[in-house]
């Protein structure tokens, strides 16, 4: 089974003289398609106190959606490697995925990845309708967001209310309206079948407290969202799993939270790209597969590498220098092992991400380490580092150690 990037609809590619088609088994994607609604005959029973209300059918939700829901087309300019150009090539083409109407003065969020080297985005608003040139206002690739404009003049806009992704549980029946495989305003539905899970940004970066859901999503919904049983966003889809060649939906889509988008909304409205804190170790998170270390603590997070020149550089945080043979294979040894951030225990590398993540750039925090001191021994020791801005690419992502701050 392989994670991909839930990835817009590439209509085509044409450089060089090549036509790349995708997905031809689904047929002419220029021709005019059909809204394609699938619905469960019962209503929607929201299971949660913070869908508490009157039950609505998948059809009420998809009348009260749909028409704040967008068709996003961006052409875009890529850099590709050829056989007979040392130096690469230039291919066009044309992405599409959806998009989320937020305001009535123009804004949608949809997926970065969506708009990702594009030189031009369009938004539809109905099927075959006119198109409006948009804006990217503000983007941030570290949690797979943009923010769009355009402009409203002779538009009537239907923003979508956002709920509270926080609120969310397991079993809550969910929907997806978007465009996939360019079947414009489509609905699907099921249920959240996981929480908290960690997906990869377009940028190497770990998004957390994702949505999983069963709901069918396939390429094209990239960007729309995923709505709860009153109608309300609490998350915007953006990849799925995939297993063997295809690309298709196996009943496993992933959802940023619309609670990290809203944090974050303020700052996209801006413009600009948002960045946040950094701290530059690569981590492993302590597990039974790490036993024959015998490592001090049964929690934490294992400093395998430092980033020159980071925060954790400069506060004197230490990586690995020994490699030691493991079940989880071969891990570099001798590291801190990061077990506190400002008195609050890290339990794995992903909560170091997180705790990293809910700070600026320039905030000053206490990193609670304990450190080799030979022997098998180790030394407890508290050092202050002064967060950075997060860089514009992971530098570790072609690594087998994730970054997490």
């Amino acid at each position: 089974m392989k994670r991909l990037f839930f990835v817009p609809l590439l209509s085509a590619i044409i450089g060089a003289g090549v036509v790349v088609g995708i997905l031809a088994a689904a047929g002419d994607l220029g021709k005019s398609t059909k809204t394609v609604v699938t619905e469960v005959q019962q209503p929607v029973a929201p299971s949660n106190a913070s869908n508490q209300g009157t039950a609505l059918t998948p059809h009420e939700i998809y009348e009260h959606a749909a028409p704040g829901v967008v068709y996003v087309s961006s052409s875009v300019v890529r850099k590709v490697e050829s056989p007979f150009n040392p130096f690469g090539e230039t291919q066009r083409g044309v992405d599409s995925g959806s998009g989320i109407v937020i305001s009535g003065s123009g804004l949608i969020l949809t997926n970065w990845h969506v708009v990702e080297n594009a030189v031009k985005v369009t938004v539809s608003f109905k099927e075959n309708g006119p198109s409006v040139e948009a804006k990217v206002v503000g983007k941030d690739p570290s949690d797979d967001l943009a923010l769009l404009q355009v402009p409203t003049s002779g538009l009537t806009l239907h923003p979508l209310k956002l709920g509270n992704s926080g609120a969310v549980q397991v079993g809550d029946p969910v929907l997806a309206i978007g465009n996939p495989f360019n079947l414009e305003k489509t609905l699907t539905n099921g249920l959240v079948s996981a929480l908290q899970r960690h997906i990869t940004s377009p940028n190497g970066f770990t998004i957390t407290n994702v949505i999983q859901t069963d709901a069918p999503i396939n390429p094209g919904n990239s960007g729309g969202p995923l709505l709860n049983g009153r109608g309300e966003v609490i998350g915007i889809n953006s990849q799925i799993e995939t297993s063997g060649s295809s690309n298709g939906n196996i009943g496993i889509g992933f959802a940023v939270p619309i609670n990290t988008a809203k944090k974050l909304l303020p700052q996209l409205e801006k413009g600009g790209t948002v960045s946040g804190a950094y701290l530059g170790v690569e981590t492993i998170p302590i597990t039974g597969e790490l036993a024959s270390l015998n490592l001090p603590v049964k929690e934490g997070a294992l400093v395998t590498k430092v980033q020159q020149g980071t925060a954790a550089a400069k506060a004197g945080i230490h990586g690995g220098d020994v490699e030691a043979t493991t079940q989880a294979g071969p891990v570099p040894l001798g590291g801190d092992i990061i077990v506190g951030i400002d008195g609050t225990k890290v339990k794995n590398a992903e909560q170091l991400g997180e705790l990293i993540g809910s700070h600026k750039p320039s905030d000053k925090v206490k990193v609670e380490l304990l450190r080799p001191s030979g022997n098998g021994k180790y030394e407890k020791k508290t050092v202050e580092a002064t967060l950075s801005q997060r860089p514009n690419s992971n530098p570790s992502a072609s690594g087998s150690s994730p970054e997490e701050g």
